[in-house]
């Protein structure tokens, strides 16, 4: 996989490599737009999902409204006492009231659940605590307004505490994904920044290959070019600051029209076929993503050099835990019986060497269909 005539890698020109640019920037610009459009709208439909105890005390509505709904509160209580009267024993006058309470403190927050505590008691003492009709106190009154006044105190700070924590909580909760969110923004800004520096050597590397004579000096220097910038377009791919990893499939569907696109080849199409799903860690990509461009790379220049084609590349299961990446194409670029470990390409040896940090082996086969298969751990 060198500039050589052996099996190499692709040789973009400036003029190629400068008209393609935009479109690899647009098409960048343009998936970190539906993925910013799409963690934007899980955001929304995480914080509309709030839980529905963590919506109260009712918040915006109108003070009048509040205090209305309150005296309601009381007067169902008053009633439903009134009604339970016959069926009742004394000793029971509050038992219609603390629901009230309960019910007000927890709707429109402690200070009208103290409020209608108050009226309960009133109501409760002139009407159901004998003698009926009348505020007199004695001894039994005394005791009785006493422990409805500790239960109900007891009950509104309860509903308090509980609201005041999941306020807490919900707080808690809105600062963490705007934390998370600033996350986000900031490690994909990283990595533009890193993806941009890498394009800029790139591009740095192909003006210097301007001014240099030797054809040798020439070719290394475009493929040093032209990995350069796959590394800077996949780095953009490899957002991901949860660490998940990222789509394979769909990682390799970018990168081989980042490469059919770098070659200014439009007659050329690839197809990619996966049958699992799989992700891959940012770490793996890297290398991943250079073995594939650099078969890929030969495909269209050795292969297709002089005439349309169609590349495949296939991701299936081998054994176990490993799986087998082939890039394919029938133009005919390499002889039967072709030598991959005999060649001395620098593509081919920088292929074999990434495919070994990651565990995997790399061949290239030749023949009607030329074939790069890489075997590689998933796991």
């Amino acid at each position: 996989m060198a500039s050589s005539p052996e099996r190499g890698c692709t040789q973009d020109t400036p003029r190629s490599a400068a008209r393609q640019r935009p479109c690899f920037a647009a098409r960048i610009f343009r998936s970190d737009a539906r993925r910013d459009r799409g963690t934007s709208a899980a955001v929304t439909t995480e914080r509309k999902s709030l839980s529905l105890i963590e919506q109260f005390p009712l918040k915006g509505v109108h003070p009048a409204a509040a205090v209305t709904g309150s005296l309601v509160l009381v007067a169902i209580a008053f009633l439903a006492r009134l009604g339970a009267l016959p069926w009742l024993p004394d000793g029971y006058q509050f038992v219609t009231f603390f629901p009230a309470v309960i019910l007000t403190s927890f709707l429109f927050g402690a200070r009208l659940g103290a409020l209608a505590a108050v009226l309960s008691g009133i109501l409760a003492w002139y009407f159901f605590i004998p003698p009926v009709d009348s505020f007199v106190v004695d001894a039994g009154t005394a005791v009785g307004l006493g422990f409805y006044t500790i239960t109900v105190v007891i009950d509104i700070a309860l509903v308090h505490w509980m609201q005041a924590a999941n306020a807490a909580l919900t707080r808690e909760r809105e600062l963490s994904a705007q934390l998370a969110e600033t996350r986000k923004l900031l490690f994909r800004e990283l990595q533009h920044r890193v993806s941009n520096n890498l394009q800029v050597v790139a591009g740095l590397l192909s003006l210097q290959k301007r001014r240099v004579a030797d054809p040798v000096a020439r070719g290394a220097l475009d493929e040093a070019s032209r990995r350069l910038g796959v590394i800077g377009r996949i780095s953009r791919q490899l957002y991901d600051p949860a660490g998940q990893g990222s789509d394979l499939c769909a990682f390799f569907e970018t990168l081989a029209d980042d490469v059919i696109d770098a070659s200014g080849r439009a007659d050329i199409t690839c197809d990619v076929v996966c049958a699992s799903e799989l992700t891959v860690t940012p770490e793996r990509a890297v290398p991943l993503a250079l073995i594939v461009a650099e078969a890929l790379a030969n495909a269209i220049e050795h292969g297709f050099a002089t005439k349309p084609g169609q590349i495949e590349l296939v991701v299936g299961h081998h054994i176990d835990d490993i799986y087998a990446i082939e890039v394919r194409d029938d133009g005919g670029g390499l002889p039967d019986g072709f030598d991959s470990a005999a060649q001395d390409s620098l593509g081919l040896r920088i292929a074999t060497t990434l495919a070994k940090q990651i565990g995997g082996h790399f061949t290239l086969t030749g023949g009607k269909t030329t074939v790069a298969r890489l075997e590689v751990p998933m796991a």
